[in-house]
């Protein structure tokens, strides 16, 4: 076992000592060929990958991009690409999902799926597990490395009760095993003695797959219908491995014709994972090492937390160098502290040399521990990303200091707790309050979305968007900081414990009004323009004098003016979820403008988007609304705290969301007009209420002959009219 682990662990060690160093580059290198397409869609193509003749390294490694999306030619069924790695040797694809599926008749409908490699690949036994779904179900995995193999995973449950989904993979409802290594092809189906034919009522289908097993997450609802194959419709991620060659390092080396390492500054490793080799740059360089001059030096002085240096730091060619200041020494010259050089202090020195000894190994552990955190927590893609958009406004913070910040991240300081991670309160050194969020990152999907709301939030400037002052990501789970907003989330405000709080008709309108404004925003002034893509009101916070606040991007997307976002996975919340975009993934501008309709109807109703009326029946929120407005009887779902006050705006905020919601995204209006509507309607109702405030002084003044101190207002003025809240 010891023999087996090792070179994988040196491989690691490698690997992680490369990508600290790629995160201190400091330009971007090329990836692609000369010459050659560099990008398609949000994914890079990194040469030995390529587009086109000419672009690739050898045969399976020529992909397409086709609408923004990146297929590879080297298997029996067109795989879509979702992220390659360089550093590990593997490439993330898109796997079909076999199904077998029973109706009353008793017909079977379904079928298998297969896939193969080309050479130099293979599909990943680490990565990936043979996972099974169903309550009589035997799935069969069929394989070929040089010989056949074979798995099998069975899974069972008496009834929907006895499902466990408690994803610790008991066998009731779903199974998963392991696969044979160094596959270069397969096939999935299902053993016909146990189907599903006497539980139509809640798992009429059978469903068997290869996927990355730290990607997928079962839940109940996969065994009802055909919920599975509707939600991952475009197939589900596989791992596969690579080398750019069979032979060891030595033997490839001999045989320069076909010897794929042509980098100055990078070196041939052996593959941990499949037979074969491939290339890393040398210690002190990043980059491409498959390209010619692909590796490029790195200044180890701009990243002083990975490359310590207390004195005056000088970049070198592969390294850097640390020198003291005049009248000091050195205890270490390359990374330690500059002492004063005096005969005083030389006693003490002695001292500090033989401590600094001691410690060193343990510093050394510390200081690889945060480096593997760095690059375990997204820090090589966030810094590529950081400095190709030249984002300079985001501080990378320690841990010490958000652990100063939130005495060591205190109980007591839990603004709240969501399943994307705990939100604390902090306070740093200069007693600026913030907000700290502990992110959970668990696969390659939830690291993509942190890396965008970083970026998002960076480049975002307005007084209704959250803003984010900084992370720290040398630590197990990623942190950001944010801007502290005091008064809790809308949905909080609305639905919460302080439910029976009077909410004036003013401060909702104002509030959907600074939300719109905050979106309309990113539609139209960022650039490229940003859709948020998870809107609703537990997203929308309340600072100072309930000002909105617009938070949590981590679901959003850049897109280009009028493009279109295909997403591989639906992301949002179900009820405020676009309808255009769950059935055809598309993710558009529209699609904000749907999710804030309901927030709309949240705000003028006071109801949850799925909630229960005196009969204790569910219902949609927003279908009760557009029924309501087509039989004419609006009011019987508006709250009736703000019935009676401004009732004939309500038909003009009614019309407004019913546009929203509409299920035709080209029909709805874009949330610029939305905004513009929002505050000619509150306009609008503050002229009523000062019109109203004075018709009724002018009545009071004709049928009083004197002052009457009753009548007075705050400040002492005759009926003086608080528009905020509506008095």
């Amino acid at each position: 076992m010891a023999a087996v682990l090792l070179p994988r662990l040196l491989f690691l060690a490698t690997i992680l000592l490369l990508g600290t160093i790629k995160i201190t580059m400091a330009s971007r290198s090329r990836m692609a060929k000369p010459g050659c397409r560099e990008t398609c869609g949000n994914l890079t193509i990194p040469f030995p990958f390529g587009i086109g003749d000419g672009c690739f390294y050898s045969h399976g490694f020529d992909v397409s991009c086709e609408d923004g999306r990146t297929y590879m030619h080297n298997s029996t069924s067109q795989m879509e690409i979702y992220n390659i790695s360089l550093f590990t040797g593997q490439v993330s694809v898109s796997s079909l999902i076999a199904s077998e599926c029973y109706n009353t008749s008793g017909r079977i409908e379904g079928g298998w799926a297969s896939a193969s490699t080309a050479a130099l690949f293979t599909i990943s036994s680490k990565a990936n597990k043979l996972t099974a779904i169903g309550c009589n179900t035997l799935a069969f995995l069929k394989g070929y490395n040089e010989q056949v193999v074979g798995a099998g995973c069975f899974s069972m449950c008496l009834d929907n009760r006895s499902v466990d989904s408690s994803g610790q993979c008991s066998g009731m409802g779903y199974c998963q095993t392991s696969i044979a290594p160094n596959l270069t092809s397969f096939n999935v189906t299902f053993d016909s003695r146990f189907n599903n034919s006497q539980m139509l009522d809640f798992n009429p289908c059978s469903y068997g797959f290869v996927a990355e097993q730290d990607w997928f997450k079962f839940e109940a609802t996969y065994l009802e219908g055909n919920k599975l194959t509707e939600k991952f419709n475009d197939g589900v991620p596989a791992v596969l491995d690579w080398v750019v060659g069979y032979e060891s390092c030595e033997e490839a080396q001999k045989n320069r014709s076909s010897y794929a390492c042509v980098s100055t500054n990078s070196r041939c490793i052996s593959s941990p994972d499949a037979t074969g080799y491939l290339r890393v740059c040398n210690n002190g360089f990043a980059g491409n090492p498959y390209l010619e001059e692909g590796c490029q030096d790195i200044d180890e002085c701009k990243f002083p937390v990975q490359y310590p240096c207390h004195g005056i730091c000088s970049n070198a060619i592969g390294d850097y160098s640390c020198s003291c200041q005049p009248g000091t020494h050195s205890i270490d010259p390359k990374k330690e502290t500059c002492s004063p050089n005096t005969t005083s202090e030389r006693a003490r020195l002695t001292k500090i040399c033989i401590f600094a000894l001691l410690i060193e190994c343990q510093k050394t552990k510390l200081m690889k521990e945060k480096e593997r955190f760095f690059q375990q927590n997204v820090g090589l893609l966030l810094y590529e990303q950081i400095r190709s958009k030249q984002v300079d406004t985001v501080r990378i913070f320690t841990k010490q200091e958000l652990e100063n910040a939130t005495d060591n991240f205190n109980s007591s300081r839990e603004l709240g707790r969501g399943s994307h991670g705990t939100v604390y309160k902090g306070i740093l050194k200069d007693n600026r309050i913030v907000a700290i969020k502990r992110s959970k990152i668990r696969n390659m999907v939830e690291k993509d979305e942190f890396v965008q709301e970083m970026i998002i939030l960076s480049q975002i400037n307005h007084r209704n968007v959250v803003k984010l002052l900084g992370c720290c990501l040398e630590v197990e789970v990623p942190m950001l900081v944010y801007e502290f907003i005091p008064n809790g989330t809308l949905f909080e405000l609305i639905h919460g414990k302080y439910r029976t709080t009077s909410i004036s008709l003013d401060a909702r309108l104002r509030i959907a009004q600074e939300s719109a404004e905050a979106l309309a925003y990113l539609h139209s002034s960022a650039s490229p323009p940003i859709v948020h893509g998870d809107v609703k009101s537990p997203n929308i916070l309340l600072g100072d004098n309930y000002i909105a606040k617009v938070t949590d991007f981590g679901a959003s997307r850049m897109l280009p003016k009028d493009e279109i976002q295909f997403m591989t996975m639906v992301q949002g919340t179900l009820g405020y979820l676009d309808p255009e975009y769950l059935q055809e993934h598309q993710l558009t501008e529209k699609s904000d403008v749907y999710s804030f309709g309901v927030v709309i109807l949240e705000l003028i109703t006071r109801k949850t988007i799925i909630y229960s009326d005196s009969a204790d029946e569910k219902k949609s929120l927003a279908s009760s609304f557009l029924l309501a407005l087509k039989e004419n009887i609006l009011q019987s779902i508006l709250d009736k705290n703000i019935l009676g006050v401004g009732t004939e705006l309500f038909q003009d905020v009614a019309q407004l969301a019913k546009c929203c919601l509409s299920t035709k995204g080209e029909e709805r209006p874009l949330m610029t007009e939305v905004a513009e509507r929002l505050k000619a309607i509150r306009s609008t109702w503050r002229e009523q209420l000062i019109e109203s405030a004075n018709n009724e002084t002018v009545c009071l003044l004709e049928n009083s002959s004197q002052y009457d101190p009753s009548i007075t207002g705050r400040s002492g003025s005759l009926m003086t009219l608080d528009l905020e809240t509506g008095r």
